[in-house]
């Protein structure tokens, strides 16, 4: 069997849902623990506008690679400037779990919208709500898969503790779920703590992408490494370049066939070497997605938008 068809069904997605924003902008409220955020001379009505191009010719790429996009209309009021980014309110888990997360910005709390959750419930047939959200009256947070990095087959979870990323929280879900927590210090090149975990690695069915440079020791890098080990997983490395470019914030999918299939940003595409290029095409077809505004604009790549969605028997 090719290694570029997957048998593990029930571990990697087919479909995801998506949001397609009404008010996508610059927000100031996430900017201060956002690094990759820049703003643009640009008005806001163009930045707008390209980026719901950008949405929008990313969700014919995927469909035209035969993964199952469900989108979700984001509203005008309240207004809501990184609805783009659904998976960091919500995810959606191959036990039949729905888990709602606490959102450090206040401005982001209103993207998690009842009628959504139920709609969704009611689609994929999703039985069980674990809703962790408030914990935001405790100011502490944890923004889904942005925070939390799963390993479904293994039951393992990757968090990079920052202002987002609560410890206590994390421990919480981990012993709601039933899976063992993997905790771990990552920096960016001013020494600040990388805001979220999925731009920091991304996890395949045998190998994990990884900014290893940003982890905060020698000792934190070898422990992450046994990790792997225990788990059966080759460790690509990413430089800090390379995870600036959002090389490390991918998402292993597959389509309708069984076909693996690496969901990246055509900006992080150009980043890697052919070594590193080589590496990910032995392992999956790489699904590229053009999106440089909703990048520069939103500090987030193509995995910040998309929610897997693992349907139930």
């Amino acid at each position: 069997m090719s290694s570029l068809v997957t048998t593990e069904k029930s571990f990697f997605a087919n479909t995801v849902m998506m949001v397609r924003p009404a008010a996508f902008g610059f927000n100031l409220e996430t900017a201060a623990s956002n690094s990759f955020q820049q703003e643009l001379k640009a008005s806001a009505d163009e930045i707008f506008e390209r980026a719901i191009e950008e949405f929008d010719n990313a969700v014919h790429v995927l469909r035209s690679n035969d993964i199952g996009v469900y989108i979700v209309e984001d509203t005008l009021i309240p207004r809501k400037p990184d609805a783009i980014f659904p998976n960091n309110w919500i995810s959606f888990h191959p036990d039949g779990t729905l888990i709602l997360y606490p959102m450090e910005a206040l401005n982001r709390r209103c993207e998690r919208r009842l009628e959504v959750v139920l709609e969704l419930q009611q689609k994929f047939n999703f039985e069980k709500i674990l809703d962790i959200s408030h914990f935001e009256s405790q100011n502490l947070f944890l923004e889904g898969t942005g925070s939390v990095v799963f390993d479904h087959e293994n039951k393992v979870a990757f968090a990079a503790i920052s202002s987002r990323t609560s410890e206590v929280v994390f421990q919480e879900l981990c012993k709601q779920i039933q899976y063992s927590p993997f905790m771990f210090a990552a920096f960016d090149e001013s020494s600040q703590p990388i805001y979220h975990t999925n731009v920091v690695m991304c996890m395949g069915h045998d190998f994990v992408v990884v900014c290893l440079e940003c982890l905060a020791d020698q000792q934190s890098r070898e422990l992450f490494r046994n990790e792997m080990n225990r788990l059966g997983k080759r460790v690509l490395e990413i430089s800090v370049l390379q995870m600036n470019r959002f090389a490390g914030n991918m998402l292993l999918l597959r389509n309708d066939q069984n076909e693996k299939k690496l969901i990246l940003s055509e900006t992080a595409y150009q980043s890697l070497n052919n070594e590193q290029l080589d590496f990910l095409n032995e392992r999956a077809s790489l699904v590229r997605l053009n999106i440089p505004i909703i990048e520069t604009i939103g500090g987030g790549s193509a995995r910040c938008m998309l929610a897997e969605v693992f349907f139930v028997e």
